[in-house]
């Protein structure tokens, strides 16, 4: 790695002492033949720089690479220079890929036409000019193209895959093609993969095998232990290992790092995974100062080192928890099914119309009650049979669509790092995970060869058989002798007991209360007194006693004097409910009927059924509110769909998605100094250490801050792309406040 470090700064400098030659009016102090091999060595080394930051995903940066290339040869024809056909023809294909990735379709085709205009047979280009075509909606000419880059690649699955939808889209018929017995499947280009070979590499990149989760890849490195809370004991600041013999559970995971100074052994708690992170783990903060985590039992950061280590593995889908105790790992494979995917996920599987899941923007329809051979789309009504698409719906806070493509041999079996931090352009075309239940369940169909159809009917089944065998799942929820319920608080202050709707929109009763955090109750029921008794939020005092008592007013038959601020249970059952919040840590009554809904059925929650939208702060009801839910446009940014076009142009206006439009959970974790001024020039008078604005400088203090400037400006222009793309942004949109100084040049 080093080596090829130097080889790259080595090759910058050439590229920066080339261009200030080239720019100057400087006599070349050599023979005609080396100014020309010194030319050709210039425009060579801006192509590799572009495959090399282009591979890394830094496509704008790329883009500036072959576009310097391509005017230094034009520059070079005029001194009577040749720059190779073969360069010029890898250079306008190359830019074009980095077009298509960032969406600027217009360009890519021009630089395909003038790629074809080198070499006619160039497959790559007449590939990227049949992509460029799709998404322009001409769809003729690109199938033309394709066709053409069929014949020189006919067993390239990316050709394969454009060439049957594009017959789709024609009404042509799809037929198979004819593969030779031991034929090598060749991969047409990495400009068009996330991480694959570039353009001058070699032309075949063997796919990794499936992973075998029986294996333990850590083993070399890591040592893991089986313990329980008998042998494993927190003392003052840190945990004790206990070695006498006792009756062990072995349910806890234990871990260290080999030959290091630190012997002691680790808490490796279960990988969270109720949060939508995707991005890389980090220390806790707290702990990393070696305080306690003020957050525990909710806290989505490691607590160590060899957590991050197991987390990041788990995740990816390299590993299962259960084999880490056996350094050579166990003979059979581990296999997973749908009822162990939706227990570690939750949602629910089921199909949505394809057509309109891929619309920018994305449109939720599901089957027509009228005509299930139809979507449910109001105006356009697609058939819904032959293009329906398989989606993980999870419902918490937002609701959240997943899409699981197809799965085929040629699927790298890990999450496309481009998807993580702002989205992937090459969508359905990339070969890698968008999700990580995306991830599982093509594992699962590799090792079980099930299908989509079979997925839906086994999630199906696996909830019928969850309801049938807790039969009432309130009861089951919270401490063993109550029942609990959450009504409507104005209607029980009136002597009634309503419940929350269907849409979790507003209370059964007549009057039909807005059925909000503020305005609902908790009443539990024990098994001795069988009577409803309402329950007061759990104490905010701190420290919070290690058991809770009955008030000494009420235990003599008395009103309590401090009501409103009495510390102490009001009956046994509010202070069975307040201990089993306390053990549980659910610190509030917000929590506690999240996990109430998920007892109900898991996955589903009251925020993703409520269409009453805030926005700016303001309470939003639309008409649609009242009407079932047909189709309706989706932010998969802020995981919200809206059932109107009035709804959606509030929503994609707001504040609050412009700010999920730029912004990311794991930007915090991303970026070391100030938010870009849009001034990207160090500061001279910073550099005499003269500069007296400090925070306040327009201009970065050094240059590691303008690096890092110059990278964020990139990263965020890859989102503002991905979202004008998927038309999040309002077409005469160019007001984002302080990112607006990403549509100005460089200063």
């Amino acid at each position: 790695m080093s080596i090829l470090c130097q080889d790259r700064s080595s090759r910058w400098q050439d590229i920066q002492n080339g261009l200030q030659f080239i720019q100057s009016t400087l006599a070349y102090p050599g023979t005609q033949e080396r100014y020309e091999v010194f030319i050709q060595d210039l425009v060579r080394n801006l192509f590799g720089e572009g495959n090399d930051v282009f591979n890394e995903g830094e496509w704008m940066r790329s883009i500036e690479m072959y576009t310097e290339a391509l005017s230094i040869a034009e520059y070079a024809d005029s001194e009577d220079i040749s720059v190779p056909t073969g360069t010029l023809e890898k250079l306008y294909a190359n830019r074009a890929a980095a077009y298509l990735n960032i969406g600027l379709h217009d360009e890519a085709l021009v630089d395909c036409e003038k790629a074809l205009q080198l070499n006619e047979g160039n497959h790559r280009a007449l590939y990227r000019k049949a992509r460029a075509l799709k998404e322009m909606g001409r769809h003729k000419e690109a199938y033309e193209s394709v066709a053409k880059c069929s014949l020189a690649v006919p067993q390239d699955p990316n050709v394969i895959r454009l060439t049957q939808d594009l017959a789709k889209m024609l009404g042509l018929k799809i037929r198979k093609a004819y593969v030779r017995s031991k034929v090598r499947v060749y991969c047409l280009t990495d400009h068009d993969k996330p991480m694959g070979m570039a353009l001058g590499m070699p032309d075949v990149t063997p796919l990794p095998a499936v992973v075998d989760l029986a294996q333990n890849p850590l083993a070399d490195t890591h040592e893991f232990k089986q313990a329980c809370s008998n042998c494993y004991v927190k003392t003052v600041l840190d945990f004790t290992l206990y070695t006498e013999e006792h009756k062990c559970k072995k349910d806890i995971l234990l871990g260290r790092i080999k030959n290091q100074p630190d012997k002691s052994w680790k808490l490796i708690r279960p990988r969270p995974t109720k949060s939508q992170y995707v991005g890389p783990y980090y220390i806790c903060k707290d702990v990393a100062i070696g305080e306690g985590c003020r957050y525990p039992g909710h806290c989505t950061f490691a607590y160590c080192q060899e957590e991050i280590d197991v987390w990041s593995l788990e995740r990816k889908g390299f590993i299962c928890r259960d084999f880490l105790f056996d350094p050579f790992g166990p003979t059979s494979k581990i296999n997973l099914t749908v009822p162990k995917i939706l227990q570690e996920h939750h949602g629910i599987f089921m199909f949505l119309c394809g057509v309109c899941f891929d619309h920018k923007p994305r449109i939720i329809s599901k089957t027509n009650k009228d005509n299930p051979s139809l979507c449910s789309h109001p105006v356009t009504k697609h058939a819904f049979e032959d293009q329906k698409c398989l989606v993980h719906i999870l419902r918490e806070n937002t609701v959240r669509y997943s899409k699981i493509r197809p799965y085929s041999p040629q699927n790298q079996m890990d999450i496309c790092r481009h998807e993580v931090r702002y989205g992937c352009v090459r969508e359905d075309e990339c070969f890698y995970a968008h999700s990580l239940i995306e991830l599982k369940v093509w594992m699962m169909q590799h090792q079980l060869g099930i299908t989509p159809e079979n997925i839906v009917q086994e999630a199906n089944r696996f909830w019928n058989m969850e309801a049938g065998s807790q039969g009432s799942l309130v009861k089951q929820f919270g401490p063993p002798n109550l029942k609990i319920q959450f009504v409507c608080g104005q209607c029980w202050r009136n002597g009634q007991v309503s419940e929350a709707d269907k849409n979790k929109k507003y209370c059964t009763a007549k009057a039909r209360h807005s059925w909000s955090k503020d305005k609902r109750v908790v009443l539990v029921s024990s098994i001795e007194r069988k009577k409803w008794t309402t329950i007061r939020p759990l104490p905010t005092k701190k420290p919070i006693p290690s058991q809770f008592e009955i008030c000494m007013h009420v235990s003599t038959g008395k009103k309590c004097q401090y009501i409103g601020n009495c510390t102490f249970a009001h009956s046994t059952e509010e202070r069975d409910l307040w201990t089993y919040m306390k053990e549980n840590n659910i610190p509030d009554m917000e929590q506690l009927y999240e996990h109430w809904l998920q007892s109900q059925k898991p996955g589903w929650s009251e925020e993703a059924s409520n269409s009453a939208i805030k926005e700016n702060g303001k309470q939003i009801h639309m008409p649609t509110d009242y009407a079932e839910e047909v189709a309706g446009n989706h932010c998969w940014l802020c995981g919200k769909n809206c059932n109107s076009d009035r709804q959606w142009q509030q929503h994609i206006t707001s504040e609050k998605h412009r700010e999920k439009v730029f912004n990311s959970e794991d930007d915090q974790n991303c970026w070391q100094y100030r938010f870009p001024t849009g001034t990207f020039r160090v500061c001279e008078r910073y550099l005499k250490g003269t500069c007296t604005e400090e925070e306040l400088c327009k201009l970065a203090h050094g240059n590691e801050e303008l690096k890092e400037w110059t990278e964020r400006r990139e990263f965020l222009l890859m989102k503002l792309a991905k979202a004008r793309k998927d038309h999040l942004i309002a077409p005469n949109d160019n007001d984002f406040g302080k990112y607006s100084f990403l549509l100005k040049d460089i200063k």
